[in-house]
């Protein structure tokens, strides 16, 4: 049985691979001994040669924000930082999007937790997603992913700046999830960027797309965007205007040390082998038929579900489905017959 009390002596079991891209492997499970104390690795090691500096550069700005943020209620804590990577606390809890918050009570202990941050000089920069926001078991906020956070020896315009916009995206995800809550103080707020985020996104980010997304085959919002941009339209264009194909789904799931593949959701009758002759590997690695797509009282496709299914995350698959037990039932026959189910399976 190993030393739980020192870190140094920590012995990390792998459970559960939750995310990989070209910077990261980000890996939960517990301390050998201790299956109570779950634990969170971003390992490092393994990495494309080219990847490692940048890796290591963001792996110590997490580092560096951890640290300044230590003892705060809901953020991680770091345990040890060492060759393999980051070793942090896990931090039990439901991804904003899927938990939705209605509670004013939830965003007034987000607003908490931005004010002890801000107050240890620590902006997390990276509030716009809402995967980064969590509600505990308990009903109150936490963060998580630190690894482009700042922090700041001044307490100087760029600092300011930097915090407004943090309380701007919690501003924002307030007026996407409990909008009847919203003062007009707030709805102020969540609509006015700041003249530093203005710039960037009429200049650098144009920029910064073109390399993590074109060149790189990357993106920081957990790896989506740049392939359905890429690749979306090329699967429904194949698909269109076909009597035996009701709707297209598009959700993307990561490939081991490659980024992300597309996962496409064919509401249809066809079999596997007539939409592989549709839809090259090329355009979608995965293609799913499923009778019928899972929708919401609205009629709109529920993406965020079937973004879980393409991800295996059946964690948060059954808490959903515990929650909402009509989406259940249209999920039942998709879980059966989903196709990923290697991802989140850790590599020996």
């Amino acid at each position: 049985m190993s030393d739980t009390t020192d870190p140094a002596r920590i012995r990390f079991v792998p459970v559960t691979v939750h995310k990989r891209d070209i910077f990261s492997e980000t890996i939960s499970g517990h301390a050998e001994g201790d299956p109570g104390r779950e634990l969170v690795m971003r390992r490092l090691s393994g990495l494309p040669r080219l990847a490692r500096p940048l890796a290591w550069a963001l792996a110590r700005r997490e580092v560096r924000g951890l640290r300044a943020v230590a003892g705060i209620k809901g953020v991680p804590e770091l345990v040890r930082v060492d060759g393999e990577g980051l070793l942090r606390t896990w931090t039990a809890g439901t991804p904003l999007q899927l938990a939705r918050p209605d509670d004013p009570a939830w965003y007034r202990d987000a607003r908490r937790l931005l004010r002890e941050m801000r107050r240890r000089g620590v902006t997390h920069n990276d509030l716009a997603k809402p995967q980064n926001w969590l509600m505990t078991p308990d009903g109150r906020a936490a963060v998580i992913d630190f690894q482009i956070a700042s922090t700041h020896r001044w307490r100087g315009r760029r600092f300011r700046i930097m915090a407004y916009e943090d309380l701007r995206h919690l501003m924002k995800l307030k007026r996407r999830y409990a909008r009847a809550h919203l003062t007009p103080a707030e709805a102020r707020i969540a609509a006015r960027r700041s003249l530093p985020a203005r710039v960037w996104r009429a200049t650098g980010k144009r920029a910064y797309n073109f390399v993590t997304r074109r060149l790189m085959h990357w993106s920081d919002g957990e790896g989506t965007q740049s392939r359905l941009e890429r690749d979306g339209p090329a699967v429904r264009a194949a698909l269109a205007g076909r009597g035996d194909v009701g709707d297209v789904a598009l959700a993307v799931f990561p490939l081991p040390a490659r980024g992300v593949g597309v996962y496409a959701f064919v509401e249809t009758d066809m079999d596997m082998a007539a939409l592989r002759r549709l839809v090259p590997e090329a355009r979608a690695e995965l293609v799913q038929p499923v009778p019928a797509l899972p929708r919401g009282p609205d009629g709109a496709v529920r993406d965020d579900a079937l973004e879980l299914v393409a991800m295996n995350r059946l964690d948060e698959l059954q808490a959903l489905q515990a929650r909402e037990p009509a989406l259940a039932e249209a999920l039942a026959p998709i879980l059966r017959g989903r196709l990923n189910v290697s991802d989140r399976q850790l590599r020996r």
